[in-house]
């Protein structure tokens, strides 16, 4: 029988696209050694690996496989339970809502970098369009599919945890005619692979990050809460 490879992920405390994978690899139970870097200062073994410069990058032995869409097809490919559905119209809408969730993690940077308040409400604006396009194609029970946890789950879980942070001082409830999105939200909070896909000090980490941006956002977190910066990196 072939052997079991020994898998590597090479990621950054506050890379929502690391936390995908993170969160497939901890639904399949699956054994791996994690390696945070600094990408405001990559590794030149770092660059080596990753040809586009970004986490994550799973080494599999000797090999490499980098973007967390196919690092969650790889693992889906090879190891269960599966977190795809069977059907295959299925599966090809759910890897849909996985780049929906790319796009709402675009929208999200726009909305913590806007640097002044017309910015500001307008990336709000496409935000809350994401949000309530996303409320309509949810269904009953406690995840995307249902009651089954999927890959669509691991996408959007790192999506909602930025809010855990943003809620308190962006004078904005995104959530709020989105009854659908909030029992989601919850219960993929409450999720232990979700949970643990990131260090304790998460939080701190991505309030200082988002107080270097400069804009709108960080000026109510520093206001809010004071801290000082004291981890260079970029999400």
């Amino acid at each position: 029988m072939p052997s079991t490879p020994t898998l590597t992920l090479i990621s950054h405390k506050l890379c929502p696209y690391v936390q995908r994978a993170v969160i497939a690899l901890k639904e399949k139970q699956v054994d791996y050694r994690r390696i945070d870097i600094d990408l405001a200062a990559k590794p030149k073994w770092f660059l080596a690996l990753s040809p586009l410069g970004k986490t994550p990058v799973l080494r599999v032995d000797h090999d490499v496989v980098f973007e967390s869409a196919v690092i969650c097809e790889y693992l889906e490919d090879t190891v269960g339970p599966a977190l795809h559905p069977a059907d295959a119209l299925q599966r090809a809408k759910h890897r849909a809502w996985i780049e929906f969730a790319s796009a709402t993690l675009n929208a999200i940077w726009s909305f913590y970098t806007a640097r002044d308040e017309s910015a500001y409400a307008a990336a709000a604006a496409v935000l809350a369009d994401r949000f309530h396009q996303l409320e309509k194609a949810l269904g009953d029970g406690s995840y995307f599919s249902g009651d089954s946890f999927s890959l669509v789950d691991a996408a959007f879980a790192p999506v909602f945890r930025y809010f855990d942070v943003f809620d308190p001082v962006s004078g904005i409830d995104f959530l709020a005619d989105a009854p659908k999105l909030r029992a989601w939200r919850t219960a993929l909070a409450q999720r232990p692979s979700v949970q643990s896909a990131v260090s304790d000090d998460y939080p701190a980490l991505l309030t200082e990050f988002v107080i270097r941006q400069n804009g709108v956002l960080g000026g109510r977190l520093l206001a809010a809460s004071p801290v000082l910066p004291r981890y260079s990196a970029a999400a």
